[in-house]
């Protein structure tokens, strides 16, 4: 299947430029970027909406196969595998980039609200994300059959 973006030669520094001109646009007070462990996963994190959002993204490992070889199986050369990597880098940061527009887009046009659009990176007081507390508990329920406790209460607690 196709990826978007797979060809783009827009930089990564470019899109997340792109990400924060689109986040004042549509109404966000605050903004950042960050990444680590050598660039492997980038964060930003803006506040919009009276919600703090972080969307985690995780970068190409640079010794993937996928970049070390070609499609048909044959070596690449460092620099050719350097590059297939960087190019994958690009692509991401170009899709982050659609994603945060086209909800805010949404959220603009009525179409859903702010809230249901970014649910999963809104950071609670924890530290931690909706998505982080919810999606362990989608698994469990489905493999026990009963609802889970969604959210801890403060202190570690369930409610």
């Amino acid at each position: 299947m196709p990826r978007y973006a797979e060809s783009t030669s827009v930089p990564a520094d470019r899109s997340r430029a792109e990400i924060e001109r689109t986040l004042e646009r549509y109404g966000a007070d605050g903004f950042m970027y960050g990444w680590e462990d050598r660039g492997r996963r980038a964060v930003i994190a803006f506040r919009a909406a009276g919600r703090n959002i972080r969307f985690e993204l995780e970068m190409p490992d640079p010794d993937d196969r996928e970049f070390s070889e070609t499609p048909t199986g044959r070596s690449r050369s460092e620099k050719a595998a350097r590059t297939a990597w960087e190019q994958a880098c690009r692509q991401r940061w170009r899709a982050l980039a659609l994603v945060v527009k086209a909800k805010l887009e949404a959220v603009s046009a009525g179409i859903s609200v702010f809230d249901e659009e970014f649910m999963p990176w809104i950071v609670l007081p924890d530290g931690s994300t909706v998505g982080d507390q919810v999606l362990p508990r989608i698994e469990e329920a489905y493999l026990s059959g009963k609802m889970p406790k969604l959210l801890s209460a403060p202190g570690g607690g369930s409610k």
